[in-house]
């Protein structure tokens, strides 16, 4: 499958926001969006009209770019989304949400969504009690997530045990430090989803 594999600080230069995408990285100095904001490329910085077309298609490549999926995937999640009842933009979030290497990235056993996809991708978890490696297995209520028995020992793990201790973890979700598990609470609510991402404007580039 494609995969971006270039910088991806240019990624957030481009979105003129920061995706986190590199983990603990983006909150140091070392960051390359706060030494650079600048869009890539050797023109520098223009000053260039964005139209609505314009705001929706940024804010659309911000939101797949923030969860690491393909153009006809996430195009495929808005489908879904549409088709089930509630509010679209909402549904659409909520299932980006609980794809797997999500839900690993908010435990804290990874610090960012490429490496929750990497572990993913090697086998490491399991989901109720069943080994899974697909990185886009969508939980639902009530679902445990957790590192399987054999793998807890590795030093990636040993590391996490010590993170998570101190790590935020969303009111959907519940986690357990010692045995590195967590479950589905509930599904997230708008509220407890990344409120810097627009939804609406996703909505309206593929109502057009």
């Amino acid at each position: 499958m494609a995969r971006y594999t270039e910088s991806v600080c240019r990624l957030c230069r481009r979105e003129g926001a920061k995706l986190f995408l590199k983990g603990t990285r983006c909150y140091t100095k070392k960051c390359a969006f706060e030494r650079r904001p600048s869009p890539p490329g050797q023109h520098g910085v223009r000053r260039r009209k964005v139209g609505e077309y314009g705001l929706q298609l940024r804010e659309k490549q911000k939101v797949r770019r923030t969860y690491g999926v393909l153009e006809r995937q996430f195009r495929n999640y808005f489908v879904d989304a549409e088709n089930r009842p509630g509010v679209t933009g909402e549904s659409l979030l909520r299932s980006l949400e609980l794809r797997l290497d999500n839900v690993v990235y908010r435990m804290g056993i990874a610090s960012s969504r490429a490496q929750a996809r990497q572990f993913v991708g090697h086998g490491h978890f399991s989901v109720n009690g069943r080994p899974t490696n697909v990185s886009s297995f969508q939980l639902k209520q009530g679902d445990r997530v957790e590192v399987r028995e054999s793998h807890r020992g590795r030093e990636p793990f040993k590391i996490a045990k010590e993170t998570l201790r101190s790590h935020q973890t969303p009111e959907w979700l519940t986690v357990d430090a010692t045995s590195l598990s967590g479950a589905i609470v509930a599904p997230p609510t708008r509220d407890q989803m990344p409120l810097d991402l627009n939804e609406q404007l996703v909505v309206e580039y593929y109502s057009r």
